[in-house]
């Protein structure tokens, strides 16, 4: 799946995430593999944790780090498809609203 910033983004029942440092490690239960995240990873993963929502990731990042709103979302796109790969997230597509009918 694209990421878009209209996602969403779930963390894999599967999944261990432990802080220590400002830096993080992330074990896949099913796969037994390990991932790094440096400082910004962490702080990327704990935005995902904590939103949900790609855009309201990727705003909070806009406010937190010194980039332009382009490198920033091609940073976290890039990111969070890395994460889906490794089968840490699920990127899950936006439903449209439904429209209701003016009679």
């Amino acid at each position: 799946m694209t990421v878009s910033l209209e996602a969403s983004v779930r963390v894999g029942d599967d999944v261990v995430f432990r802080e220590l440092d400002g830096e993080a490690v992330i074990l896949n239960l099913q796969s037994g593999v390990y991932f790094g995240l440096d400082a910004v990873g962490t702080r990327i993963w704990q935005l995902c944790q904590e939103h949900g929502s790609v855009r309201t990731v990727w705003e909070a990042m806009r406010r937190e780090f010194d980039a332009s709103a382009d490198t920033l979302q091609s940073d976290l796109f890039s990111f969070l498809d890395e994460l889906a790969t490794q089968g840490l997230v699920t990127i899950v597509a936006a439903t449209a609203s439904p429209v209701e009918k003016v009679p």
